[in-house]
């Protein structure tokens, strides 16, 4: 059931209990446990983190935990699938479930008791009515009353008569019911989108309670922009939640301009800015956050001779010396620095960028740090999805929660390098597939395969990396195409998993068109797909349109979808 009240429903009830947190491996969710872990350090609230990658360590974690705990906080996992089903919990249990995945399985909402969900109550979820779903299951075959009264035999038939009539009656409305019901079910369950960032949740909460903090506000606009770099909601509901947190940031960032009041130079101040939608441009050179942006790549075809070309011309029609644009950003002169942004804007007008500015917010502390919200995304997904082994598999993960307090600035300048890699490998990857024609027309959808010895093929097993990948090839190959059709076709991407293994990791992305809903028709593709071909398929991941897949299931996988779609 949802929540109506945060604060009295969740909070006051598990701020004297043991709590088990199962957090996803996302940014989103790290930031809004970066919250929670803040609320429950003010009052002194047990918990144990358990961080969780998919569906089977999310069961795992909760078998070997069930008898310590009896409540148990879910982040970024758990909304989309009955929770009662999968792990069987006592009823004595209780769940309280802060995912931005939709839709929310129909038997979590109109469960009273044991599972509780903490959802933006502005959000639009379009549940279908209970009646529409469930009903009493009835006693359809009652037994007939063969009572001899002494009764005319001519009575009897006609009472049978009547009850023949009535029960046949009875099962076409049942029969019209589970039709309709089959029907409002499949369209609220067939595509699958985000709703409002779980970080903002956690944030409202610790503002209704009167304990947020400027870290919070600032861990809520890292979620909010985790959710837009990896173009999970539309422009208008980031561009709404931003309007929402300026308000906060005005709050919390209020200055008075005179001698007593002026803050120390090392305290932390937000600031919401128009700035340049250049991944990690101020911790890189101008030339390299060009070349590696997704957006200026794609729209300068960058992977061509023709697209060097125009970036040389770019940057000529700025007036800035290829000596100043290949060096540091902090090294450029402070006279071309100062007008930089309009500089940059005016170009990018007439060479058809007209979107390289964006609404984002900014953090200072010290004199040398100040950070975009989406440089923090970058670095935190890159450190959360490193290939470098170091220890435990939940090495990454601590790592990544780290890197989001102020006092580990070693570990996000090393996040920031990670991510650099990152999207310079992303950027070749892209320019080998549109060069060598990798991206198919396979009918209802564009098809992409990396081989193994790609390089960099290690770092595109793992989803945010390939799902970031997959979002720069659609944009650049529908860039690239003069094929009109192909344009508005959705991308699956392949990528080897596990050479060993045999196994591939396959991911499915909405058609890149203006009107976007980011709405993903692929996971319910991809299960029936897998039951139709009996498929050896692996559904782990908690976005549905992440699938692993043996290879040599492949083929048949891909015809049956073809079908599908058709």
């Amino acid at each position: 059931m949802f929540v109506t009240d945060c604060r009295r429903e969740f909070y006051d009830v598990i701020v004297s209990q043991r709590v088990l947190l199962l957090v996803a491996s996302d940014v989103d969710a790290l930031c809004a446990c970066k919250i929670l872990q803040a609320l429950f350090q003010c009052d002194h609230v047990q918990y144990t983190l358990v961080p969780v990658s998919g569906w089977q360590e999310l069961e795992t974690a909760f078998l070997e935990h069930k008898d310590q705990f009896k409540y148990f906080v879910f982040i970024n996992c758990g909304a989309n699938v009955d929770l009662l089903e999968i792990l069987q919990p006592e009823e004595d249990t209780y769940f309280f479930v802060c995912d931005s995945h939709r839709p929310i399985n129909i038997v979590n909402v109109y469960n009273e008791t044991q599972i509780k969900l903490l959802v933006k109550q502005d959000d639009d979820l379009d549940v279908p009515a209970y009646d529409d779903i469930f009903r009493d299951e009835e006693d359809e075959e009652e037994e007939s009353e063969n009572e001899s009264d002494g009764s005319e035999p001519s009575d009897k038939r006609r009472r049978f008569e009547e009850e023949v009539i009535e029960r046949t009656m009875k099962r076409r409305q049942r029969r019209e019911w589970e039709a309709r019901r089959r029907e409002i079910l499949f369209d609220y369950e067939q595509y699958e989108y985000h709703g409002t960032s779980s970080a903002m949740v956690m944030f409202d909460l610790a503002w209704i309670m009167s304990k947020d903090l400027n870290d919070m506000l600032w861990w809520a606009i890292v979620g909010l922009t985790d959710q837009w770099v990896q173009d999970k909601i539309t422009q208008m509901k980031y561009v709404t939640d931003i309007g929402i947190l300026q308000r906060h940031v005005s709050r919390h960032n209020h200055r008075n301009e005179d001698e007593e009041n002026s803050l120390s130079i090392d305290c932390m101040r937000i600031a919401f800015e128009y700035d340049l939608r250049l991944a990690l441009y101020q911790h890189w050179s101008l030339y390299e956050s060009l070349c590696n942006t997704s957006y200026t790549s794609a729209n300068l075809k960058l992977w061509s001779v023709q697209g060097q070309k125009r970036l040389q011309e770019f940057l000529a029609d700025m007036g800035l010396p290829l000596k100043q644009v290949k060096q540091k950003f902090n090294s450029m002169d402070m006279s071309l620095k100062e007008n930089l942004r309009e500089m940059i804007e005016e170009s990018a007008n007439k060479f058809g960028m007209r979107d390289l500015r964006v609404q984002t917010f900014s953090i200072h502390f010290g004199f040398k740090n100040k950070f975009l919200a989406s440089d923090i995304v970058y670095a935190t997904a890159s450190l959360m999805e490193s290939i470098e082994k170091e220890g435990p598999e939940t090495t990454n993960f601590i790592k990544a929660l780290d890197s989001l307090s102020r006092g580990n600035l070693d570990k996000l300048h090393q996040g920031l390098d990670l991510a650099k890699k990152q999207l310079r490998a992303i950027q070749q990857t892209v320019a080998s597939c549109i060069c060598t024609n990798l991206v198919i027309s396979q009918g209802p959808f564009l098809y992409c395969s990396l081989m193994e010895g790609t390089p960099d093929v290690k770092l595109f097993s793992k989803p945010i990396s390939l799902c970031l990948l997959s979002k720069y090839l659609l944009k650049s190959f529908v860039c690239s195409t003069k094929n009109k059709r192909c344009k508005l076709l959705p991308l699956i991407m392949a990528a080897p998993m596990d050479v060993e293994q045999g196994t591939v990791i396959m991911v499915g992305i909405p058609p890149e068109t203006e009107s976007s809903d980011k709405k993903n028709f692929f996971g319910r593709a991809f299960e029936k797909a897998a039951d139709s071909t009996n498929s050896r398929t692996l559904h782990n991941h908690f976005d549905m349109s992440i699938i692993e897949l043996k290879t040599e299931d492949r083929s048949k996988f891909l015809d049956a979808l073809i079908s599908l779609l058709s």
